[in-house]
């Protein structure tokens, strides 16, 4: 196999985070030099974006395999005949909430929370519908210092119910979910405890691990005991402010044949609007 590792281009976006990697075909098989140097990329710039791409539903898969094993979209259909790539859709009469507008790391609640996530453009708007990123690692490491011991010796719980849960969540009925083929379910009840300011696993930096969207309340690790609803939505509006700062910020404008990789364990993301009346498409794949 040809490694065409000596043609890759990294260009920094400028911002807290993000980088445009080109001179490279990802519909082809990499090696493993050409392989190693995007992961390299990836866990400095933690957003990266490959313009310029043509995929087909397989060579998307083979693509992200070479990054972790497929995770889970636990309230996603698949596209029809595929396993592992969810559509991220609004029509251009959709009237629904956006989807995914408030910051969050994909999936959160779960006892093991995908790594990364990648979306792969099919139909862009010629306006609007950018997706924000907050690196996380900056986020916690500019932080006062009593601010930062507080979120260290705190667990955080997460849920999906304000999203999920059948009936109530944002997402949860059909005029709510618009063009998504989301499936409500009673397991979006369920809780699971994570460090507010985990390690990342590959480099061991520390960073707050999501956000508002799936924040459900916190507790104090030495001894489970939990902060009262006040203190945690106070703590959890803090929090949000604080992801939200400009300094911690990329805003990433998508492109037709554009393919992103996102690292969940450094950074938190959130959708935004602003292209009413056009039709917007994206192809998802999550990967542990």
């Amino acid at each position: 196999m040809a490694d065409v590792m000596e043609t890759l281009t990294v260009t920094p976006s400028g911002q807290s985070c993000g980088a445009r990697i080109t001179g490279i075909d990802i519909s082809q098989p990499l090696g493993e030099a050409t392989i190693a140097e995007i992961r390299k990329a990836w866990l400095e710039h933690h957003v990266l974006a490959f313009p310029n791409q043509k995929l087909d539903h397989d060579q998307y898969e083979r693509f992200a395999q070479y990054f972790g094993a497929f995770g889970e979209d636990p309230f996603f259909n698949p596209l029809p005949g595929r396993e592992h790539i969810a559509a991220v859709r609004r029509e251009a009469d959709d009237t629904s909430p956006i989807f995914a507008e408030f910051w969050h790391s994909d999936w959160s609640f779960l006892p093991r929370p995908p790594a990364g996530t990648m979306l792969y453009s099919i139909d862009i708007p010629p306006m609007g519908g950018d997706t924000h990123f907050s690196n996380q690692h900056l986020s916690y490491e500019s932080m006062r210092d009593d601010l930062k011991e507080t979120c260290d010796s705190l667990t955080a719980i997460h849920s999906a119910a304000v999203g999920y849960a059948p009936g109530t969540g944002v997402y949860a009925t059909k005029e709510r979910m618009g063009s998504m083929d989301i499936k409500p379910s009673e397991d979006a009840h369920k809780r699971e405890r994570h460090p507010l300011v985990p390690e990342h696993p590959e480099t061991g930096r520390k960073g707050l691990l999501s956000g508002l969207s799936y924040w459900a309340g916190f507790e104090k690790t030495e001894d489970g005991t939990a902060l009262s609803d006040d203190a945690a939505r106070e703590l959890g509006l803090k929090l949000n402010d604080w992801q939200s700062r400009e300094e911690f910020l990329y805003v990433h404008e998508w492109e037709p044949d554009m393919l992103v990789l996102w690292d969940n364990r450094s950074t938190i993301h959130r959708a935004t609007g602003g292209y009413e009346g056009h039709r917007r498409e994206l192809h998802r794949i999550t990967i542990y």
